[in-house]
C-alpha cells in the first residue's frame, strides 16, 4: 500500500482525499465536486486505477464564457495495493465525493512445495 499512499501525496493541492485502511479493504475517497456517475471514468488496469472526473455544467442560454476556470477534469492514476482484489472492487459517487472500496485478496496467496530428499 506504500507506492499508492505515495502516488496520492505527489497529487497536486487541489485534489482533495483520504485513504483509509481496515483489514478486509482500502477505502479512497476523493473529492469530485460536480462529477456524478456519468461523468466518471474509473478503470483498474495493470496495477493501475485510473480516473478521471468530469464536472457537470449547465451554461445559461444567454450566456457565453468571457473566462472559465473552475477545473472540467480530474484525471489521475495511482497504483493499486497489491494485496487488492481489483474484481471486487466498487465505487459510488454521491454529492460529489467517490468512494472507492478496494477489498484485500483473502488469506494469502501462499503455494506450499513439497522438498524431496535427492540423496534417496
Amino acid at each position: 500500500m506504500s507506492a499508492l499512499r505515495d502516488a496520492l501525496r505527489d497529487l497536486s493541492e487541489d485534489v482533495f482525499f483520504d485513504l483509509l485502511e481496515s483489514e478486509e479493504a482500502y477505502l479512497l475517497v476523493l473529492d469530485v465536486p460536480g462529477a456524478s456517475a456519468d461523468s466518471l471514468d474509473l478503470s483498474i488496469e495493470e496495477g493501475r486505477i485510473s480516473i478521471e472526473a468530469r464536472r457537470e455544467k449547465d451554461l445559461a442560454d444567454d450566456y457565453d464564457y468571457v473566462e472559465e476556470n473552475r477545473s472540467l477534469f480530474l484525471d489521475l492514476e495511482v497504483p493499486l495495493p497489491d494485496d487488492a482484489a481489483e474484481s471486487e472492487s466498487e465505487a459510488v459517487v454521491e454529492r460529489g465525493v467517490l468512494e472507492l472500496t478496494l477489498p484485500k485478496r483473502s488469506g494469502v496467496d501462499e503455494t506450499t512445495i513439497d522438498v524431496v530428499d535427492g540423496d534417496v
